[in-house]
Order: C-alpha cells, then sequence, then structure tokens
C-alpha cells in the first residue's frame, strides 16, 4: 500500500490527517491564546488601584487569593473539558472557552466590590479551563513525532508573542486613553471591553479553521468512565509522572511572573509617585522583558529537544528556570537598569520548563486518551499556580517581593533532581525514539 505523503507546515512534518490550514488556524490561535488568559493579570491589577481603590498593602493578598479561586475552579472542570474534548470536538471546547474569557473581560471593569471579582473569576477559570485543555491537545495531534519538539518551541514563541502584543498593547492603552481625556475608570473599562472582542474574534477563528471533530474513529473511542480514569492512572509510567510534576511548576512559574512580576514593577514604580495607570505600564514593562527573552530563547531549545531524551531536556530545563527564579535574591528594585539580566534569565527559565513539559507529555499520552491526560497534565499545573500562589502572595506581603520566586527556584531544583532519577531508571527505547523519524506518517 503506497503512504500517503506527509504535509509539512515549514519545517513542520504534521500528523496525518491535518491538513495546512488547520495548522495556520492553530498558529494564529495560539498566538491569542495565552495572550488572552494572561491579561486578566493586568486588568485586574489597573481594577484593584483604580476602580477599587485597594490598598497597596492588600493586593498581594487579594492577587493571591484571586488566582487560588480561579485553581479551585479549573481542578473541578479540566478533566470533564478534556473528556468533552476527547468525546466531542477540540475546536467546539476551544471556541466556547474563547467566549468565556470575552465575558470575563466585559464583566470585570464593572465590579463594584473585591467580591464582585471572585464571582468572575469562576467565568474566567472555565474559560481558562477549555481553551488551555484544547491548546494542549490540539498541540499533540497536529505534529509527526519528529517534529514535536519544533512545533511545542513555535506556539511558544507566538504565546509570548501574543503576551507581548497583548499586555504591551493593551496595557498601555488606559494611559493612552487618560492622556486622551478620558478619566480613569472609562479608559479601564474600554481596554477591558477591547480585549474581550478580540477573544469573540478568536472563537470564529478556531471554529472555523480548526480540524473538525475527534483523531479517532467513533468505535475506538474509550468510553466516559475509562476517560475519566485514565488521566490519574497513566501517571503509573514515570515519565507521564514526571511530565505532570512538571507542569505542576511550569504553570506555577507563569502564574508567579504574571501575577507577582507585575505586581511588584506595579507597586514599586507607585512608590516614585507615578499615577496608576503609568505604574502597571512600568510594571507591565518588566513582565514583557521577561516574555520577549522566552521568545527569542523558544526557538533555540525546540530544535534542542528533538535531538535530546525528552526528560534529559527537562532536567537541563529545570537548571535553567532555577537560575532564572534565585537570581531574583540578587536584584533590590525592578526598576533598577540591570534588572533587564534579571528579567531576560527568569524568561528563558519559565519558557524551557513549559516547552520540555509540553515535548514530555505530547510523546507519551496515548491517542485515543490524549484530552484526559492532558486534562491530569493541566490538573497539575492548576494544583502548581493554587498552591504557590497562595503562598506567594501572603509571602510577597508579608516577606519580600521576590520571595515567590524563591518558592518556585527552589521547585525547580527538586524536579531537576526527579528528571535525573527518571531519565537513569527509564530511559526510552531506541526504536520508540526513532519512531517519528523514520516514518513521517505515524500519528504523533
Amino acid at each position: 500500500m503506497n503512504q500517503v505523503p506527509a504535509i509539512k507546515l515549514g519545517p513542520i512534518v504534521l500528523a496525518p490527517g491535518v491538513e495546512r490550514r488547520h495548522g495556520w488556524s492553530f498558529l494564529v490561535a495560539a498566538f491569542f491564546t495565552v495572550g488572552m488568559m494572561t491579561f486578566v493579570t493586568i486588568g485586574q491589577t489597573y481594577v484593584l488601584n483604580e476602580h477599587l481603590g485597594i490598598p497597596e498593602s492588600e493586593q498581594g493578598a487579594i492577587s493571591g487569593d484571586l488566582v487560588f479561586w480561579t485553581e479551585i475552579v479549573t481542578l473541578l472542570f479540566f478533566l470533564p473539558a478534556g473528556i468533552l474534548i476527547d468525546r466531542i470536538s477540540r475546536r467546539s471546547v476551544y471556541a466556547v472557552g474563547f467566549l468565556l474569557l470575552a465575558l470575563t473581560y466585559v464583566l470585570y471593569p464593572l465590579a463594584e466590590t473585591v467580591d464582585a471579582l471572585y464571582y468572575y473569576r469562576i467565568v474566567y477559570g472555565l474559560g481558562v479551563v477549555a481553551v488551555a485543555g484544547a491548546l494542549s491537545t490540539v498541540l499533540v495531534d497536529y505534529p509527526a513525532e519528529q517534529s514535536r519538539g519544533k512545533l511545542v518551541a513555535i506556539i511558544g514563541v507566538l504565546s509570548g508573542l501574543g503576551i507581548v502584543f497583548t499586555n504591551q498593547g493593551f496595557g498601555a492603552l488606559p494611559e493612552q486613553l487618560v492622556a486622551a481625556g478620558f478619566d480613569g475608570d472609562s479608559a479601564g473599562r474600554i481596554t477591558h471591553f477591547a480585549v474581550a472582542g478580540v477573544c469573540v474574534l478568536a472563537a470564529l477563528l478556531v471554529q472555523i479553521g480548526l480540524k473538525a471533530g475527534v483523531p479517532v474513529a467513533r468505535e475506538q473511542r474509550p468510553s466516559v468512565r475509562q476517560l475519566f480514569v485514565s488521566g490519574f492512572s497513566e501517571a503509573r509510567n514515570p515519565r507521564v509522572a514526571l511530565a505532570y510534576s512538571a507542569a505542576f511548576i511550569a504553570r506555577g512559574d507563569q502564574s508567579v511572573n504574571a501575577t507577582f512580576l507585575i505586581l511588584w514593577g506595579t507597586l514599586a514604580a507607585k512608590a516614585t509617585g507615578m499615577s496608576s495607570a503609568e505604574a502597571v505600564m512600568n510594571g507591565t514593562l518588566i513582565f514583557v522583558i521577561a516574555q520577549i527573552s522566552a521568545l527569542v530563547w523558544a526557538p533555540i531549545l525546540g530544535p534542542m529537544l528533538d535531538r535530546l531524551d525528552r526528560a534529559t531536556g527537562l532536567a537541563i530545563c529545570m537548571v535553567l528556570a532555577a537560575i532564572g527564579n534565585l537570581s531574583l535574591l540578587l536584584l533590590d528594585n525592578p526598576l533598577e537598569r540591570i534588572g533587564i539580566l534579571f528579567f531576560v534569565l527568569l524568561g528563558i527559565g519559565q519558557i524551557s520548563v513549559f516547552l520540555a513539559a509540553q515535548s514530555l507529555i505530547g510523546q507519551e499520552a496515548p491517542l485515543t486518551k490524549r484530552g484526559s491526560v492532558l486534562g491530569a497534565f493541566n490538573i497539575s499545573g492548576a494544583f502548581g499556580i493554587l498552591l504557590i500562589t497562595l503562598a506567594g502572595g501572603r509571602l510577597f506581603d508579608a516577606v519580600d517581593p521576590r520571595a515567590p520566586f524563591v518558592v518556585v527556584g527552589s521547585i525547580n531544583i527538586l524536579l531537576f533532581l526527579a528528571s535525573l532519577a527518571v531519565r537513569l531508571r527509564t530511559p526510552r527505547p531506541p526504536d520508540v525514539r526513532q519512531a517519528g523519524a523514520d516514518n513521517p506518517n505515524v500519528a504523533s
């Protein structure tokens, strides 16, 4: 039987059944996904300072508690969302997630109390569950194995660009609107509504452009009960368990950077006498520096990961992340010019762990249970965000703004040791590592 020629999207070999238009649509969707999720931090910082007038001494704990509340929602719904992704459609769940994010950004600037923000965070949490779960699953579906690291790196670059576009563009919009004559409240509402509009457009894109259905025939689909159990039962594979542990710290690291880096920079800027809009823009800038360094590093790291055992790659990336997080102990003021070096290291470490974790779980997740396994993977990430930000918010207020980063760096060191242990005890057989390279039509 003649094999169907592999379809390529630039340097990426696509899995069987995935067309170029699906790939292009996914790349555009990935550009917006993480940016739309992370804007809530900038919006929240602006709402706390300008709309609600919350004292600075309380903002670290409130920010941590809001993230905690979000992660409670994600813990409850990541696995059900994964089952829907496996049984119904990747793209439909993806589109609904963007619409829920849009609703969040319509509601957020209308909040009159902090309690209202907690309720709106439920809507946001459901949106995050849907878009993050769908993004992770499609990222596993679309590449052939020999191109997995490259596609993960490209998605990392696009996610970083999306974060820069969203946070720098929309993050600076309130100040521009205030300069144009709008009051602070109106500037915040217009900015949030504009972000909501982008989310609606992204929902239309994924519904029209991504591949319909799921990648296995109906008769091959596991039952709902099997899918519910499989996400956790697959952790008997040490490499899946390692990937789940990596998700814990990768998502926790991303949340710490998005939440506390912006807050640290914002409060430091306000201490110099800047207005809320100016301070948020300066706080956002240091986060953007970290993201730019991440997106520059991602295409360098991606091809390297394709040449390394995935556990070896994860061990190296944990070292990079530990350096980035723990180096902040040497930085007293985030607005100092030398701070750029530290934020570059932070961004490199953050994206490294994210890419390595995605590459590892992408290799290990079974075809018929990907949504559920990725659901469990994301649940582990949600636990990381929940525990690290809950403790981090209080440490930020009571001890030092750098304390959350020290927590993350310490966990990076522990998982470096775990990665080495898994690499030595469960080496991948050569035939498994080379399967995708030898046959471009092997399903990823």
